[in-house]
């Protein structure tokens, strides 16, 4: 009997694998294929993907233990992991971990306006306090425009059904696609694009156009789309947002540049913490391909493009572009050595456009409206507008539409209502926790664009901005995202593997000398080693968050090195 079912199960291994080796990228669907059907990946489950798919079991069981979410243990799937993100931690996330029998922690799982999120197996729940879940399958929708502003991602997505193809098609989804298929050329589409100064919108702000046109120009193929959907920066909801209320503007995004690059397959990497996103996004894809705008002969032209789904295994590095397409390819996710640039060496050593979530979702506006349009959305001579997405200490958290150039304090106090009852704003984190604190004159004179954060030494970025009044203690603010960027820290490099242990360490006490001076110069000197020297952009922008507490709050950093 023992053999006869060993024989079933093995068949049964096979059968799972053979179903999802041909696709493009197949290994993440195949863990995730197992880790569904068994509720965690068993070591009979590793030994046969790594047989069947030739991978050595050493660099598999790497890979797999390198994400956070694949059990391996029996129905570990289904435990409770609760998220400690900064602002979740100011909401009771410790006793909301220790209330939940087998609960683990996890990090910023993207929920910041709607903490404290829980994930049980597919399943998001939102943890008002002990014992109290409530099931959140979808995220908040944006909330009035209250600046009155003219929006281009928001500009629909309030509309009833947007989130479904006959209410996309009714608020005009669709038409620049049909108009860029039937009536340019895909180096006009280009033009557009560029013209219209829109730049990547997941922080790094390269231009997409010229971005497009690389790929475009590059002699070999086939040619590949990338979505990174991979929100993970503590502090970011944006993505969510767009992904479950207006889906079908990303995948026309997608398609778009697919058309103008000319990419025949494409993929959207979704971050693991967004189950129901990844449902919701399955079900578009089937609809969209049903009406003709993705797969064969779109729209009646000779025009194919495959569109696929990947789920990540959750692992903050895979924001990176490099980290994510390796981890596509079924590769340990480190950041890859640039140059060779993705536009031409990117997704299988081929030419690769990897955009944003909302840039993408900006793409089909502007092909409708024209890039004059776009730029004039901004303030002054900055083109076009950014999603913020706001948290924290603050009477209306959410996303909004800003026009870049906007000033902060507009933002803060008449747009999101200011600090709570009672309080005032102490600082307001950057980039999530990657542009480090703003403080004291910061918050009266910053503007929402990228010049202005770099003059006051901080970034943009993806615009995660989680806002602390004046109760909260921002060394241990400072401390828990030191120990997240040290947790994911993939470890390639040593500046970086090594460099936010050692300032983890200084800001908990436990390491680094007493007096204030001399630890504030080695803080300094490890951070200018971690800029310099780092492989990616976590270790790079990692030391600022402890040079701006330094800078803004040098008297709570004494209390704390005392």
């Amino acid at each position: 009997m023992f053999v006869a079912a060993h024989i079933v199960a093995e068949a049964a291994d096979l059968a799972l694998i053979d179903s999802l080796r041909n696709e493009p990228a197949p290994l993440l669907p195949i863990l995730h294929a197992f880790h569904d059907r068994d509720g965690y990946l068993s070591p009979q489950a590793i030994e046969a993907i790594g047989k069947e798919m030739r991978v050595p079991l050493a660099d598999l069981y790497g890979t797999i233990t390198f994400y956070h979410h694949f059990a391996q243990e029996a129905a570990g799937q289904s435990q409770p992991r609760v998220c400690t993100g900064p602002v979740c931690c100011q909401r009771g996330a410790a006793q909301i971990l220790a209330s939940l029998p087998g609960a683990t922690p996890m990090a910023c799982a993207g929920r910041c306006d709607d903490p404290v999120p829980v994930l049980i197996g597919h399943e998001t729940f939102v943890a008002k306090g002990p014992g109290q879940l409530e099931r959140q399958a979808t995220s908040p929708l944006p909330g009035p425009n209250p600046g009155g502003v003219e929006e281009c991602v928001f500009r629909h997505i309030r509309s009833a059904g947007r989130a479904t193809l006959d209410g996309y098609l009714g608020t005009g989804g669709y038409k620049a696609l049909t108009r860029a298929v039937g009536e340019m050329q895909p180096a006009e589409v280009i033009e557009t694009v560029r013209e219209s100064k829109l730049a990547g919108r997941g922080g790094a702000g390269f231009p997409t156009g010229v971005k497009w046109l690389a790929v475009a120009e590059a002699a070999n193929g086939p040619k590949t789309v990338v979505c990174n959907a991979d929100e993970g920066e503590p502090g970011c909801f944006k993505d969510r947002a767009l992904l479950d209320h207006d889906p079908f503007a990303v995948l026309e995004g997608m398609t778009i540049a697919a058309f103008a690059t000319g990419a025949s397959q494409g993929f959207l990497y979704l971050r693991y913490e967004y189950p129901e996103t990844y449902q919701r996004l399955a079900a578009a894809i089937a609809t969209a391909e049903e009406a003709g705008f993705l797969g064969d002969n779109i729209l009646g032209s000779e025009f194919n493009f495959r569109l696929y789904l990947r789920r990540g295994g959750g692992a903050y590095i895979c924001g990176e572009e490099g980290a994510l397409l390796n981890s596509l390819e079924g590769k340990h996710p480190f950041p890859r050595n640039r140059p060779p640039y993705p536009v031409t060496h990117g997704f299988e050593n081929l030419p690769t456009a990897v955009n944003n979530v909302e840039t993408l979702a900006s793409v089909p506006q502007i092909l409708r409206k024209g890039a004059e349009w776009y730029r004039g959305l901004g303030i002054g001579e900055q083109p076009g507008t950014k999603l913020v997405s706001l948290s924290g200490d603050v009477q209306r958290p959410g996303n909004y539409e800003v026009p870049f150039g906007l000033p902060l304090p507009t933002l803060l106090h008449e747009w999101a209502g200011g600090p709570l009852p009672g309080r005032s704003i102490q600082a307001v984190t950057m980039a999530g926790l990657s542009g480090g604190f703003l403080a004291g004159e910061a918050l009266q004179t910053l503007t929402l664009d990228e010049a202005s954060a770099r003059s006051h030494g901080s970034m943009l970025g993806a615009a995660g901005m989680m806002v602390f009044d004046d109760s909260r203690d921002l060394v241990e603010i400072a401390r828990v995202g030191m120990e997240f960027f040290a947790h994911e820290s993939c470890g390639k490099c040593f500046p970086c593997r090594i460099g936010t242990q050692r300032l983890a360490e200084r800001l908990a006490g436990t390491a680094g000398p007493d007096e204030l001076s001399v630890w504030t110069e080695e803080v300094h000197e490890i951070g200018k080693v971690m800029k310099s020297l780092s492989a990616c952009g976590l270790g790079m922008a990692a030391p600022l968050l402890a040079e701006s507490l330094v800078k803004y709050f040098p008297e709570q950093v004494c209390r704390g090195s005392d």
